[in-house]
């Protein structure tokens, strides 16, 4: 397991102090939302150069830091033809200024079938999934002619909002180039939490094999809802999620998130000593 951070949670630094506070911290990778932690211009599609890339992986590479994942969690089924040519259009930007990066993968989550990306319960149609199946693939044959890998991640809130509609995605694509990222506490809500073991021996079954990088959070269940948090403050249980990375994805890239500055490397720390003894 290859322990890092998003970005974006670590200490508000310049980047070049950012990324050396974040390997301090003992972190080795990170998961970057370029427009969370650049603000001294404003990131689009035209100042995604090749110059741009080419700094970043240097100060990355200073610090010995891998770009785990460059996200780019965008709508890609919004119902509005305009907007979602520009978001497909800023999802091939990202996906080109990854391969000039080094990025492990680009990461999405899936969307919903309305404008403002809001909880949407026609994201469970059959029509919701093929929209969003459809504009994924132009993506992914993008990602293709680029040699980058795009990941989606399963939300239940979203429209592929199970390991088993993730895995119709990928039969329907049929791409190398389209992999996995598991969050198993994305896949929780209040129906669910209680059987926490089994959603998560589900998406390991159902996913593992094209799982390219897992997030690490925590849970609580607070007044019927589930409440994400840092790893090892919650009552997430990482036995099965440590046995499938230790025995099948061994380096593994494995992102912390809902993590503050203060207790970052006390979630590393309780991660390590959790595969240390797995």
């Amino acid at each position: 397991m290859q322990i890092g951070i998003r970005l974006h949670d670590t200490r508000p630094l310049a980047l070049p102090e950012r990324l050396a506070h974040t390997r301090e911290q003992g972190f080795t990778c990170a998961h970057v939302a370029l427009a969370k932690v650049i603000d001294t211009f404003e990131v689009n599609n035209s100042t995604l150069t090749p110059g741009f890339a080419m700094y970043l992986k240097k100060l990355f590479a200073q610090q010995d830091l891998d770009v785990a994942v460059l996200g780019c969690y965008l709508n890609l089924a919004d119902p509005d033809g305009a907007r979602l040519a520009e978001t497909i259009g800023k999802y091939r930007a990202q996906i080109r200024f990854a391969s000039w990066l080094g990025a492990g993968v680009v990461g999405t989550e899936t969307g919903t079938p309305n404008s403002l990306y809001a909880p949407d319960p026609a994201s469970r149609s059959e029509e919701a999934l093929y929209t969003f199946t459809k504009n994924l693939s132009y993506v992914v044959e993008y990602a293709e002619k680029m040699g980058v890998v795009v990941a989606i991640e399963p939300v239940c809130q979203h429209i592929v909002y199970s390991p088993h509609r993730a895995r119709q995605v990928l039969r329907s694509i049929q791409s190398p180039n389209l992999q996995i990222i598991l969050d198993p506490v994305n896949l929780l809500d209040a129906s669910n939490a209680g059987r926490q073991k089994d959603v998560v021996k589900e998406a390991i079954d159902v996913l593992g094999e094209d799982v390219a990088v897992v997030h690490v959070k925590d849970f609580r269940r607070i007044d019927g809802k589930v409440v994400s948090m840092a790893a090892g403050t919650g009552e997430m249980d990482y036995s099965d999620l440590i046995r499938f990375m230790k025995k099948d994805k061994p380096y593994i890239h494995a992102t912390l998130e809902d993590t503050l500055p203060e207790n970052a490397v006390q979630a590393r720390q309780f991660m390590e000593e959790l595969w240390n003894n797995a």
